[in-house]
């Protein structure tokens, strides 16, 4: 078995997470989400981030918005819907109890007794 796999998991699983967090700032640019998460090494794929981003909005949690840029194309910004401030709130409460759980079983000294 290999760490970086497992690694990479884990990256994985707490992505859609960090996505909405980011997104919750305020209205945001997909290049700049995919700046931070890779230098928070996050994510290091680029390709993983623009179907993530369909799949939340299709979901109803996102939501975006084009707007001009004066050096190029339009941009499109991201911000999060009613729903999404709701599943991200909703998360948050999850989030906090995982990470006590597993705090109470990396933390968790097992007693010998010796008779």
């Amino acid at each position: 078995m290999k760490l970086e796999n497992t690694v990479v998991q884990m990256r994985k699983g707490i992505l859609e997470y960090c996505i909405l967090h980011i997104i919750s700032r305020g209205e945001v640019y997909a290049s700049d989400m995919l700046e931070e998460l890779t230098s928070a090494r996050i994510m290091v794929v680029e390709g993983t981030l623009y179907p993530l981003l369909t799949r939340l909005k299709n979901a109803g949690l996102l939501e975006y918005k084009w707007i001009e840029s004066v050096s190029g194309p339009p941009r499109k910004y991201y911000s999060l819907t009613p729903q999404g401030i709701e599943f991200l709130a909703a998360l948050d409460e999850n989030w906090q109890a995982l990470v006590a759980s597993t705090e109470q079983i990396i933390n968790h000294t097992h007693n010998h007794r010796q008779s």
